[in-house]
This record gives structure tokens, sequence and C-alpha cells, in this order.
């Protein structure tokens, strides 16, 4: 059975009992509900630190999720586990608002294709005015790393090797180099000064030059939501780079139980406060699916009301929330074509 977007808000107040008026009393509607709310996310807050215990964080567990990280840059996110962490002690993760909240990654494997680099560097890590890398591609070709670009108006051709660094940094080191299809010693030889004395690496926020080398910060080249996690491996495959996040040593982190086990396609978040919307969730249960298994979950999260809108919804006996989604992809679809 299909549900409008005000059963599925219906059904998430109805886990929020304490917070509905009582009888005959006007609910408060738009922003002045939502302030309530923060007034009483505030309260808890200040009572637990009372009583000197910490507020729980929400726990997030992701599998098989094509995640957005704007309309055309995905990211294959093939398996994550890690807690969604408020950035300030008075209001809780907001999915509304992007930096509101920090993903902290425990444990993870998360793929990025050549054309999805090419456009995050182009787009927003060296977008800054003057920079003087232009045009960037980078391509994956057995197992090595190739970019392509235009520096200070020069065209140039890299071919390299990706490692990881102890600090869980990507290098990524220049063993040939060509420039207007002359081959040169090294970007240093071509360019006569070092790379770092190019790039203003204080604007290119992820980025760190050491002599010819790359280093790139798989966290912070993202814009928000900011992402936190160490990266332990990583690996290059026939058409992304795959970065494995892993827990400090001696940390385990136990995975999840979904209310659906055997859902291979998902976002499940768990535990503390979540708000959405003008919504808040208390001790946080909910599961969002994927309508289509066939392909991974496409989600953006700019955009998750439209896919909200569109899904249908259920309680749990456990009083908790099951979502299931359509892909983004089949949402933006409809919309082009006029459908409802």
């Amino acid at each position: 059975m299909r549900v409008t977007y005000a059963a599925v808000l219906c059904a998430i107040l109805g886990l929020r009992a304490a917070a509905m008026p009582a009888a005959g009393v006007a609910a408060p509607a738009g922003r002045a509900a939502a302030v309530g709310q923060d007034q009483d996310t505030a309260a808890r807050t200040g009572r637990a630190r009372a009583r000197n215990e910490p507020e729980r964080s929400v726990q997030v567990q992701m599998r098989n999720v094509a995640f957005h990280v704007d309309s055309t840059i995905v990211l294959d996110l093939q398996y994550a586990r890690g807690r969604l962490r408020r950035v300030s002690p008075e209001h809780p993760p907001y999915l509304d608002d992007k930096r509101s909240f920090v993903l902290e990654l425990d444990t993870a494997r998360i793929g990025i294709s050549g054309p999805a680099l090419s456009r995050l560097l182009n787009r927003y890590t060296f977008a800054y005015p003057g920079s003087p890398l232009k045009s960037l591609t980078v391509t994956v070709e057995h197992g090595r790393i190739r970019q392509r670009g235009r520096m200070r108006g020069i065209s140039f051709d890299v071919l390299g090797d990706l490692s990881l660094t102890p600090q869980g940094d990507l290098r990524l080191h220049p063993t040939t180099v060509k420039a207007v299809g002359l081959k040169v010693g090294g970007l240093m030889n071509f360019f006569g000064v070092h790379l770092q004395k190019l790039v203003n690496t204080d604007r290119a926020k992820g980025v760190r030059i050491q002599r010819d080398d790359f280093l790139l910060s798989p966290t912070k080249l993202l814009p928000p939501p900011a992402v936190e996690g160490r990266v332990g491996r990583v690996e290059v495959n026939d058409s992304e780079i795959v970065q494995t996040f892993q827990p400090p040593p001696g940390r385990k982190i136990e995975p999840l139980t979904p209310p659906l086990p055997k859902a291979d396609h998902y976002m499940f978040f768990r535990g503390g406060v979540l708000r959405f919307g003008k919504l808040t969730m208390d001790d946080t249960d909910l599961m969002i699916e994927d309508a289509d298994p066939r392909d991974p979950f496409d989600f953006w999260l700019d955009r998750y009301n439209e896919q909200l809108v569109a899904g249908t919804s259920r309680n749990t006996k456990d009083h908790g929330l099951i979502v299931e989604m359509p892909d983004f992809k089949a949402v933006g679809a409809k919309r082009e074509s006029g459908e409802r």
C-alpha cells in the first residue's frame, strides 16, 4: 500500500508520544514545533551532562549504497559502519543540515571511479581562484593512475603509482610525465619549481605536496557532511580506487542487526536522537531500504525528501520505522517526465 509523506510523518510522531499535545490542545506547527523539539533535546543533553552521562551518538550501518556527493559525483559505498556525531552538543544530527553532524567511520569499504574523482578535484579541491591546475581527468589503467590536465596553461599527462602512507593518505607518485607531448624527467624539471610552490594547499583542501608527489586525504577531499576515519588499505581495480577504513588497533566494532536482516541494499540508523524534516526521533530505529535491489541504492542526501515522498513505509513491532525508497535516478526521471 502506498503511504503519503504525511502518513510517514504521523507514523514517526507516534514514536514521540511524550511530545504529543494533550487532547483538545492544538499542536504547534512549522518552525515552532522544531524549536520545541530543539528545547527538549537541549534539556535532555543538559540532564545527561549533569549526571555525567554522555549523550549517545546515532549508530549507522550502510550496505551497497551509491552515495551522492552532488548530482554527478557518486561514491560506491559497499559497506560502512560508524556513527553520526553531533557538531553542537545542543543539537542532534539533522539530515537537512549536512554541517550538523560528522560521519565517523570505524569500518568501511568505499570505491570512487576515475570520472567521479576527476569531478571532485575540479569542482571542490582545485576550484579556488588562481589555481594552477585546470581540466583534470583521472583514469584507472591496469592498476595505475593516469592524470591529465593543464597547469598554468600547459598540458600534461602523468602516469603514476598509488600507495598508502602510514597516516592513511593516498600517495600518487609519478613515474612517467609528459608535457605538451614530450617526456620530461619530472614535474620539478618541467615547471622549474616544486609543486608545493604552485598549489595553494591552504585552499586546496585535502591535498598536500611532497616534492613531485600528490598526497590526497580521502576524508578531507569531500564536501559536507564531514567524514572522519582512517584508511588502512587501498587497492586499484579495473574501474575504481577502493579504500578500506579500519578502526584503531584493539578496537572492535560490532555490526548492527537491521530489522530486515536479509536486506542487502540499505541504510540503518539506530540509537541516539536524529532529526529530519520537522521531526525528531528518539532512540532512533530507522531503516531505509532500496525499493529496487537489482542495483546499488542510489541515494542523495540533498534530495532525500523527494525519495521519501515517493516511497512507502511501515512500523515495526518495536516501534521502529522501515522506509522503502526508490533510487534517486528513478525519482528524477519521473520528475523530468512530469509523472507523479
